[in-house]
Order: C-alpha cells, then structure tokens, then sequence
C-alpha cells in the first residue's frame, strides 16, 4: 500500500471562508467514492495554532504507485488541483506501509 500525504498552506490574507478555499476543500472531500483507485480518504483542517503548521491535510491510501499515478492523473483529482493552485501551495510525502 502507498500512504499519499498532502499538507496545505494558504497563500497570505487567504481565509478559510474564502470561496474559492470551499470550493477547493468540497471538490477534494468529494472525491472519496469517485475515483475508483482511492482505498482510504480523509481530509481535514488544521487545529493546531504552531507557526510552523499547515492549514489543511489529506490523508489517503492506494494499493501501489500505479493506483497512485491514476489517482494523480485523474481529471477530479486535477480540477481540485487547479482550483487549490490559485490560493495555497503544498507540500507532499508518498511512502508504503
């Protein structure tokens, strides 16, 4: 299994009701059940106050690289990139377990 980790930071003066922010958070939460290659999901802001924190992470599980890379390539999963490139940067680590 790849683990595929995703940590978000939000562009400076960008809030999290900014509507372009809810609109990138529903198109990633809505994936879970669409894309086929997806064996777990969760998504979720933040709660912690450190300066060195990110905003918001995803967490989720493929059954190896291949998975993955369609899961990457898919046009949901891009659409919620594009939308996420216009107010946030990110960070991300893929690893097995």
């Amino acid at each position: 299994m790849i683990r595929h980790l995703v940590l978000f930071r939000l562009n400076e003066g960008v809030e999290r009701d900014d509507p372009r922010v809810v609109a990138g958070e529903e198109a990633f939460r809505s994936l879970e059940g669409r894309i086929p290659e997806i064996r777990f999901w969760e998504c979720a802001w933040n709660i912690s106050d450190r300066p060195v924190a990110y905003d918001f992470a995803i967490n989720s599980a493929f059954d190896d690289t291949d998975a993955l890379r369609r899961y990457v390539e898919h046009p949901e999963h891009q659409a919620g990139v594009g939308l996420w490139r216009a107010f946030a940067t990110w960070v991300i680590a893929d690893y097995e377990f």
